[in-house]
């Protein structure tokens, strides 16, 4: 793939640039109102990995819950089929009146190294909680907030009690007992779609999945904690860094065997 940080497709064209001109009135720009998906394209946009489809069906779920004008989705995917020539990933944005705006970038050169040996996280501020947390809209601030103020690899958003939600960019995963939890989506969390289809997968292989809180004693529980998204599969976490100290996981424990199966 051709490396092109200056292209992107907007409102139905292809634009070199590394701006994009925005009414100053767009509620995009004022108030971050938009919604985006994040995908990885695996050989083309039909494979069941880079699942074209569920990513469609994020986005039209939260424009028919705020009530906003669909795209024009062949549009949508033609934008896409020409950018999936420069990239692997590709944020397709949807602004409320109908506009489509999708960017590329590259995968992070140390990903394969993340995944293998895992990351540090840390806890972050449980004031840093995302607004709607079922939709990925671009107000995006306290994950973001989150990330960057951090001083782990990751941050993990907490809800007011404590309880370990999902991370900036992903969903959670631990393993003990002989089987793999997840918090659940009432929780107020993200539902991931690289989520869904590990649920899925495991299921389908007659894995035993738990969905429960992520209390503060069932964390110490765990064996070993991951995060996944569309993007970066699966990826450990070694460690957690909160105030009351520093929790340990096993990034090479073989129960990643069974959840990376899916790749």
């Amino acid at each position: 793939m051709s490396v092109q940080n200056d292209i992107f497709w907007y409102d139905g064209k292809l634009i070199h640039s590394q701006t994009l001109e925005l009414n100053i009135n767009d509620p995009g720009l004022l108030y971050g109102a938009t919604v985006f998906t994040t995908l990885r394209v695996y050989e083309n946009l039909d494979s069941n990995l880079t699942n074209w489809q569920a990513h469609c069906d994020r986005l039209l779920f939260s424009l028919q819950s705020f009530g906003w004008q669909q795209p024009d989705w062949k549009r949508v995917r033609q934008g896409a089929q020409v950018l999936l020539t420069h990239f692997p990933v590709l944020r397709i944005t949807l602004f409320p009146d109908g506009r489509e705006w999708i960017i590329g970038r590259l995968l992070t050169p140390d990903l394969t190294e993340k995944q293998k040996n895992g990351i540090a996280c840390c806890i972050a501020n449980s004031e840093f909680s995302r607004s709607l947390p079922s939709h990925k809209t671009g107000n995006y601030l306290s994950a973001w907030l989150a990330k960057t103020s951090s001083y782990g690899q990751e941050a993990i958003l907490v809800d007011a009690q404590g309880n370990w939600l999902e991370t900036s960019t992903g969903n959670l995963w631990g393993w003990c007992d002989g089987s793999w939890w997840t918090p659940p989506i009432k929780a107020g969390i993200l539902p991931g779609i690289m989520r869904s289809q590990l649920v899925n997968y495991l299921q389908s292989q007659q894995q035993p999945i738990q969905e429960a809180p992520w209390s503060v004693e069932l964390v110490r529980k765990f064996e070993a904690i991951a995060y996944t998204n569309s993007v970066v599969e699966i990826i450990p976490i070694h460690t957690v860094h909160q105030p009351t100290g520093s929790l340990q996981y096993n990034p090479h424990h073989p129960s990643f065997q069974q959840i990376k199966g899916l790749f």
